[in-house]
């Protein structure tokens, strides 16, 4: 908790001259951002090796997972002013994290065939964009944090691509879920 509360209070001071969260989601910090990101470690299983968080903006899910499991993390963020807040809160709270300040396309193209252990990512794409990027990092795993319209989404990816996958509730919107994918290949 206590690594977190500094993550918070950076959050909360950074946001004042950089725009890393919604305005009004700041006042709801802990459930809107850290508890909805806290609530993928119930999902991670035991043999994980590694994260790879994709769009990860302000870090969420990424780099709350990072400080509550000590699972050695990697964060994309394409935006350099985001990536110096992310290593500002690595550097703060001694997260096993490292940033990339690139896109997901250039970091997959230069990992070549290298392959990502469990894929994280929070409001950057729709599922089937998503089934892209993690195809081509050769995620073993994904959990995705979709909204309200995540079986449309659902239904759209199954289109271009096979994988298993679980569904389950969010703890922090009711229409929400946490998809967890695997077996991901494209039709």
């Amino acid at each position: 908790m206590e690594r977190l509360q500094i993550y918070a209070d950076l959050l909360t001071e950074r946001q004042k001259i950089q725009n890393l969260v919604s305005g009004n989601s700041l006042a709801y910090l802990w459930d809107r951002h850290m508890l909805d990101s806290f609530q993928l470690a119930d999902h991670l299983p035991e043999d994980a090796v590694s994260l790879t968080d994709i769009g990860s903006g302000a870090g969420f899910p990424g780099l709350v997972l990072a400080i509550a499991t000590d699972i050695p993390t990697t964060l994309i963020e394409s935006h350099g002013r985001k990536c110096a807040f992310l290593q500002d809160v690595i550097d703060a709270t001694g997260a096993p994290a490292t940033v990339a300040n690139t896109r997901v396309e250039a970091f997959a193209a230069e990992s070549g065939d290298k392959t990502v252990d469990i894929l994280t990512a929070r409001a950057l794409a729709p599922l089937s964009k998503l089934c892209g990027m993690a195809d081509s990092l050769g995620a073993r795993m994904c959990l995705f944090q979709k909204g309200a319209r995540w079986q449309e989404e659902l239904t759209d990816a199954r289109k271009g691509w096979k994988m298993q996958h679980e569904a389950y509730k969010s703890r922090t919107s009711a229409n929400a879920r946490i998809l967890r994918i695997t077996h991901l290949a494209p039709r």
